[in-house]
């Protein structure tokens, strides 16, 4: 068959090449905006990085909204680039890769793309390393990578030798990669000019000139001259010195790293040394309701089976196999039904197993997770106790590895549930009066009072009703946090509690600094590098305790301050977790004007009691099934996941009484753990500058300003612990005196005052007026 005529065949080399061109401008144009991408993340990750620190473990949860201009991918690329490996440096590496892209686009000769990336990686790690030598604390600038080698270089050469090996990594790359050679400094030009005292050519010495510039001969010599013509210039004299050479004395370098030598000599630092006598409570003081074993009643479950197997049976299911698990409060039946029976037609039976049983709190699973099963939860006739004491003394709890952990009752299987409120991170805690609410708070903080030493946490505990955690007085001076100068360990006014709240993400930015300038990620690792002695005290850095929000009736708190109390507890929920701040809130009322969208979506671990509809059950766990629960401490629990059926804990107020009287008849620390000062907008307006009415520690903290020569209120803060508004108010007080200059920005006030002498001057002039 003959072939149809048409365009001419393009040949197999030209339509490679053709195809290879497109590969080249798409690959091009990819890589030049995904360079542009992480300009824009890395540029937004600079002012957002705190917020983003709580989404970057989970990532996977899309309640969660990160702040930077890129979302998710923004901040965890971000926070890899420039925190975990390289800092700022880490824009070298967009930089390179829109070369890459426009060298790919364009069809630019690719020769040079492997000189590129070798030499910005170069670039990249002795910046980093530069940096960090520079400055040591500052994350954002030379990254974890380019500060861990640092300190190694620091260990094996010195101060003075890792800056000398920085001096000649920069005169590799300007020798090698710019072609740099010293003859093109001025300098050594003007060296070379002044070795010009002798004449170029000395073979004839023809007759001084008479000009007073150097004369050139420029015709040509011709065939009968016999001697070359001579270049002569005029010699001046040079003048002779005399030059001081002053040798300074070389730092001396540490031979070995201070905080190795620091652990070695007295050990890691421990926080409890201060209460080194403190003893945790007894598990005697709490009562003994048995071992906790569960009596079978075999009656009772033959009868359950056959009703179950009966009813199924009404409705044309079989059942091919059944099992029985009996917890304290709820035994569970595992049903595995015949071939071709669907799931949805047993559920919709749950009211009718219900009504058969004649049993309030019938709840089915279908399927049980991770089984190829249905489960019936069926209420026991006869409960047993689960008691504080059997799930404290329980192995489950004892060897915990937890930074928080909390015994908050046992399974339908009649396991002790331990949980880590350091992973949760924040708790919600509702369900109808009556139903256990008390009793749970009151299982959380006895579980961590067993655990944990009061160096290592704090509660803040917020009581609307006055009534429910007062018995906690007693541990005021060991295990409560209040504000400055508050008369009552536990907050019952409601503007006491806005002004806590605040006060809290006050400390919670402090310490957010603070790791910030530890190169730390979170607390765990903040304190771990303390105690190394790794971390100075006098730069502000100290051991930080957890500190534990509880609130016993947030509906109350709503109602009577609305924004006022959600605002700081949604930015406490989305913050603080990094920094060892947690919330556990309670309520009764789980209404959505109570639970907003905003609490539910920072709050994945809740804890739903009894409640009176479905509708309420929905709005705390966003699933059904609380209101089949049977009440008096029988509850849900979930993380996020799947639900699970406890019973609660019971610890009873003669326990917990007994718990605190022994935690208080131990010394404890001077006063309470102090929270930042917090001032309200109403009490900040209006601050005079007059001598008389300026603040207590108005000299002290000139005489800080003045020897640091640096005019900001955050060294305020530091060294003289004050809170952010107080400090402040200091710093305008200093100002009007004439002490410190105007607000500049971002940037430390001018120090006007150049030692402590003018100080003391300036001051006494004024007390004289």
């Amino acid at each position: 068959m003959p072939k149809k005529k048409g365009a001419p065949k393009v040949p197999k080399f030209k339509d490679k090449q053709h195809k290879n061109r497109k590969r080249g401008i798409l690959l091009g144009g990819f890589l030049g905006l995904f360079s542009i991408l992480l300009t824009i993340a890395f540029t937004s990750f600079l002012f957002t990085w705190k917020a983003d620190f709580s989404t970057l473990e989970v990532l996977n949860d899309r309640a969660f909204v990160a702040q930077n201009i890129v979302s998710k991918f923004g901040a965890f690329v971000s926070y890899w680039a420039i925190y975990q490996t390289f800092g700022i440096s880490a824009y070298l590496l967009a930089y390179v890769l829109l070369l890459t892209g426009l060298t790919l686009f364009f069809e630019r000769a690719k020769t040079k793309l492997l000189h590129r990336w070798t030499w910005a990686f170069v670039h990249v790690v002795w910046l980093s390393t530069g940096l960090a030598f520079f400055y040591s604390y500052s994350p954002l600038l030379s990254g974890v990578m380019g500060y861990e080698l640092h300190q190694f270089l620091i260990d094996y050469l010195g101060k003075t030798g890792v800056m000398l090996l920085l001096l000649f990594v920069l005169l590799c790359i300007l020798v090698l990669e710019f072609d740099w050679s010293p003859n093109k400094i001025k300098i050594w030009t003007w060296f070379k000019r002044q070795k010009k005292t002798r004449p170029i050519v000395e073979q004839t010495m023809p007759p001084e000139p008479t000009e007073t510039q150097t004369e050139v001969a420029l015709s040509p010599i011709t065939p009968q001259e016999t001697q070359p013509r001579a270049v002569t210039e005029k010699v001046e004299p040079s003048n002779s010195i005399q030059m001081e050479i002053e040798t300074v004395k070389e730092e001396s370098a540490e031979s070995e790293n201070l905080a190795h030598e620091l652990v070695e000599k007295y050990g890691a630092y421990d926080p409890t040394l201060e209460l080194s006598g403190f003893r945790l409570p007894n598990i005697d003081l709490l009562k003994d309701y048995g071992d906790g074993s569960i009596t079978i009643n075999q009656e009772e479950l033959e009868a359950n089976k056959n009703k179950i197997v009966e009813t199924l049976k009404n409705y044309k299911i079989g059942i091919a196999h059944i099992k029985a698990t009996i917890g304290p409060t709820v035994t569970l039946y595992e049903i595995i039904p015949e071939a071709g029976i669907r799931i949805s037609k047993i559920k919709n039976l749950e009211d009718d197993i219900a009504l058969s049983l004649s049993a309030l709190g019938i709840r089915i699973i279908a399927p049980i997770p991770g089984k190829g099963t249905i489960g019936i939860e069926v209420p026991n006739q006869k409960r047993s106790i689960v008691s504080i004491r059997s799930v404290i003394s329980a192995t489950r709890f004892q060897m915990a590895e937890m930074e928080l952990p909390i015994a908050l009752g046992k399974t339908i299987s009649n396991e002790t549930f331990v949980v880590d409120l350091s992973k949760m991170p924040h708790l919600l805690m509702a369900g109808a009066t009556g139903q256990g609410k008390s009793v749970g708070l009151n299982t959380v903080i006895t579980s961590i009072l067993y655990k944990k030493h009061p160096a290592e946490v704090k509660f803040i505990l917020v009581d609307p009703k006055k009534v429910e955690l007062t018995i906690y007085n007693k541990i005021e001076r060991h295990y409560l946090a209040i504000l400055p100068d508050s008369a009552d360990a536990i907050i019952t006014d409601n503007s006491k509690v806005i002004h806590t709240l605040n006060s809290l993400c006050i400390e919670m930015d402090q310490r957010y600094e603070l790791l910030k300038n530890g190169l730390c990620r979170n607390i765990k690792e903040y304190n771990q590098k303390f105690k190394a002695r790794k971390l100075n005290p006098n730069d502000g850095h100290q051991f930080l305790p957890y500190m534990i929000v509880v609130v016993d009736e947030f509906a109350d708190l709503i109602m009577t301050a609305g924004k006022e109390v959600e605002t700081p507890i949604a930015r406490l929920a989305q913050l603080a977790r990094a920094v060892g701040i947690h919330l556990i809130i309670a309520t009764q009322r789980p209404s959505v004007n109570v639970i907003t969208g905003v609490i539910k979506a920072n709050f994945p671990a809740r804890i739903a009691f009894r409640v009176t509809s479905r509708i309420d059950s929905r709005t705390i766990l966003d699933n059904g099934g609380a209101e089949r629960l049977i009440g008096l401490g029988d509850m849900l629990y979930t993380q996020g996941n799947d639900l699970t059926r406890l019973q609660c804990a019971f610890v009873d107020t003669p326990e917990v009484e007994k718990m605190t009287a022994y935690i208080g008849a131990q010394k404890g620390y001077a006063q309470a753990y102090q929270l930042p000062e917090y001032v309200g907008e109403e009490s900040a307006s209006g601050i005079s500058q007059e001598v008389t009415e300026r603040d207590a520690l108005f000299r002290e903290a000139a005489e800080v300003i003045v020897t640091a020569q640096q005019g900001s209120a955050s060294l305020l803060q530091r060294k003289l612990k004050l809170g952010y508004n107080r400090a402040g108010r200091i710093i305008d007080q200093m100002e009007a005196a004439g002490i410190v200059g105007s607000f500049e920005g971002s940037k430390a006030r001018q120090v006007l005052v150049s030692d402590l002498i003018q100080l003391d001057k300036i001051l006494n002039d004024e007390n004289t007026l």
